[in-house]
């Protein structure tokens, strides 16, 4: 049974947006052998619509959209905000079973209503600006997507590889979803509960010696790492670590082990079925009491709470997700 996605274009969408998921649905349908997956792209009215590139695209008026699933593609924020967007996008989402943002597109679907009482996410760089026009909307920017019943969004960029990777595999299973990764040469699908910049890229530090400590906190993070280790291994005394390592990073390289200790415990936690205390103990935590404390620095919840979080896909009995009717 074939699948039809509509994405929905405005002035200044981001050609990145469109392109990525667009292969993904390309790449699946090539390997399964048939037109499983049918795209149209829709506006407002028709017509060819400029994307930021320079490009324009030939695009068909929304109201003759049929598509089962709808994706507002991300850009320029002002253009989706204007009326005949917002009344646009409830046309095309007339027959539609679910509905999905690419980055910024989640403002349109704010917009339009379609995010009230929803959680959702979108660029990290725009998060604070979607929760403060639409304070009905949970905005959560450490995800990089977000399924709350029949809507869908994502943040920035590729992050709309990984939610159409999603779908792909929820309509076929993981494999499919892994051959098709393999062909973008993406990493395979991350899940949404995924932050959408990890810790150790959060710091940047400008110079190869605290890059060179960072790595091997990562590399050795089951083990002890006391402050004289990691200077050790950048080179320097522990007093030139501790003033340039806070320097480069605006924090200490102790709080920057609990950091990434924390990372590598959400990751083991919502991959595997370890317990607690066997995590704690695999990413270095004296106990699991140790970590609970670190979870709550981090990121506001105890570790359970977490796994929870980021839990995968939910599916129904038959392995499929159910799509509820959009209300």
């Amino acid at each position: 049974m074939s699948a039809s996605f509509a994405f929905y274009l405005c002035e200044g969408f981001q050609l990145l947006d469109l392109a990525g998921p667009t292969a993904a649905l390309t790449a699946a349908n090539r390997l399964l052998g048939s037109e499983h997956y049918r795209i149209e792209l829709v506006s407002q009215g028709g017509g060819v619509v400029p994307g930021d590139a320079g490009l324009g695209l030939m695009t068909r008026p929304a109201v003759s959209s049929t598509a089962e699933t709808l994706v507002v593609v991300g850009g320029r924020v002002e253009p989706m905000l204007e009326a005949d967007n917002i009344a646009g996008i409830r046309q095309a989402s007339a027959g539609a079973s679910s509905i999905a943002s690419i980055c910024t597109g989640a403002f349109l679907l704010a917009a339009a209503g379609y995010l009230d009482r929803k959680r959702a996410t979108t660029h990290w760089q725009f998060a604070q600006r979607l929760q403060y026009l639409y304070p009905q909307v949970t905005v959560d920017a450490d995800r990089i997507f977000i399924n709350d019943g029949a809507i869908w969004t994502s943040a920035g960029m590729t992050a709309g590889i990984d939610l159409i990777l999603a779908r792909i595999e929820v309509d076929h299973g993981a494999e499919l979803a892994k051959a098709v990764s393999r062909e973008l040469v993406v990493y395979h699908r991350r899940p949404g509960g995924q932050s959408q910049y990890a810790a150790i890229s959060q710091m940047e530090p400008q110079t190869d010696r605290i890059r060179k400590a960072l790595t091997y906190v990562r590399d050795h993070i089951s083990e002890p790492l006391p402050i004289e280790r990691l200077a050790e291994a950048a080179c320097l005394s522990i007093r030139q670590f501790a003033r340039l390592f806070r320097k480069e990073t605006g924090e200490t390289p102790a709080r920057a082990v609990e950091r990434l200790r924390c990372e590598a415990a959400r990751i083991r936690l919502r991959d595997n079925n370890e317990s607690v205390g066997t995590v704690a103990r695999l990413v270095g935590f004296a106990d699991a009491e140790r970590m609970r404390c670190a979870f709550l620095r981090s990121y506001g919840h105890p570790p359970q709470t977490q796994r929870r979080l980021d839990q995968p896909l939910m599916r129904g009995g038959d392995g499929y997700t159910c799509w509820p009717p959009i209300t």
